[in-house]
C-alpha cells in the first residue's frame, strides 16, 4: 500500500513552523496526522494530541486489528524541541503516545501536558520518568499556561465517561489566546451538553477541529462524529472554520472527507480540508 504523501515534512515542515509570521492578529495550524495539530500564535506553540510514531502499527502487527498506516510520518518528534505545551484528550495511544511524548519531553527539556485530571495516574505510568508537568483539567475547568488558556469540554467516546470522583475521562479543549478561540474536540460523539458548553462565552470559536471517522461498532471502531455531524456541530457553535481530522491514518479506521465537504457547503459552514503537514493561517476579522 502506497502511503499518502505529506504536503510537506521534515526540514521543510520545520522551516515553515519556525518562519510562519509571529503576530497577535493571526495564528497558524499544522495538521500532523490523526488528531495531532500544532498551533502557533505570536511566537508561542501548543501541540494537540500528537501521534508521531508507529507504536500502534508495531503493537497490533499480526493481529486481527492491524493498524496499517495510510499517511507518511511528517516529522520525528525529537525535532520538536521548541514545543513545551502539549495536550492529551484521553488515554488511547493515538492521543497519548508514549513514544511521541517522551521524545518531545527529552528534546525540549520538559513539557507541560494538559489532560483530564482523571487520567493523570495512567499517563504517569505510560510516560515513566519523562520530564512532564501534568496539568489536570475537567469539564468547565481550565488552567492558564503562559499565553494559552485551556478549558475542558466534556467528550462522549462513546459516552461521557467519569471516574469514581465524577471527573471526565474524555475531554475536548477550548483554547483562548488573544482575541481567538480554538476548539479541539478530541474523540467525541454529539451529546446533550456539548453545544451549551461551547456557547457560553467569548471569543467565538475561530476554528473547530473535529473528527469525521464516525461510529462503526461493527468494525470495533469507537464512536466519533461523522462528516455530516461534524459540519452540523460547527454550524451549531458558530465556528468560523471546521477542520476535519481522525482519518487517513489507519486503514481499518478512516473516512473520506467528501461527505463532510458536501454538508458544509449545504449549511454554509466554513471549512478547510487539510493534508498532513499543511498549514492553515487564520487572520482576525477586520475591525477587531
Amino acid at each position: 500500500m502506497d502511503l499518502i504523501p505529506a504536503f510537506q515534512k521534515d526540514d521543510a515542515l520545520l522551516r515553515d513552523m519556525r518562519e510562519a509570521v509571529d503576530r497577535e492578529d493571526c495564528f497558524h495550524l499544522w495538521w500532523l496526522g490523526q488528531s495531532g495539530f500544532l498551533l502557533k500564535w505570536n511566537g508561542n506553540f501548543l501541540l494537540f494530541d500528537p501521534y508521531l510514531s508507529d507504536s500502534l502499527t508495531r503493537k497490533y502487527a499480526d493481529t486481527d486489528k492491524e493498524h496499517v498506516r495510510m499517511t507518511e510520518l511528517v516529522l520525528d518528534p525529537a525535532r520538536l524541541d521548541f514545543v513545551t505545551l502539549v495536550t492529551s484528550t484521553h488515554n488511547h495511544t493515538d492521543h497519548l503516545d508514549g513514544e511521541t511524548l517522551t521524545e518531545i519531553a527529552a528534546a525540549a527539556g520538559g513539557i507541560s501536558l494538559a489532560l483530564p485530571e482523571a487520567n493523570i495516574e495512567f499517563a504517569r505510568g505510560r510516560l515513566g520518568a519523562a520530564k512532564v508537568d501534568y496539568l489536570g483539567l475537567d469539564e468547565k475547568v481550565g488552567k492558564a499556561s503562559g499565553p494559552f488558556d485551556l478549558e475542558g469540554v466534556a467528550a462522549a467516546h462513546n459516552e461521557v465517561e467519569r471516574d469514581a470522583e465524577g471527573r471526565c475521562k474524555f475531554l475536548g479543549f477550548r483554547v483562548r489566546f488573544g482575541e481567538f478561540c480554538v476548539y479541539h474536540s478530541g474523540d467525541t460523539l454529539w451529546h446533550d451538553e456539548l453545544v451549551a458548553q461551547l456557547m457560553d462565552g467569548k471569543p467565538e470559536v475561530a476554528v473547530a477541529i473535529l473528527p469525521i471517522n464516525g461510529n462503526k461498532p461493527e468494525r470495533r471502531v469507537a464512536g466519533n462524529l461523522n462528516g455530516v455531524q461534524a459540519a452540523a456541530l460547527g454550524k451549531a457553535i458558530g465556528a468560523g472554520v471546521v477542520v476535519p481530522c481522525h482519518y487517513h491514518m489507519f486503514s481499518f479506521n478512516t473516512e473520506e472527507p467528501g461527505e463532510f465537504v458536501a454538508e458544509c457547503e449545504k449549511l454554509g459552514q466554513g471549512y478547510q480540508v487539510m493534508t498532513c503537514g499543511e498549514r492553515l493561517t487564520v487572520e482576525a476579522p477586520p475591525g477587531n
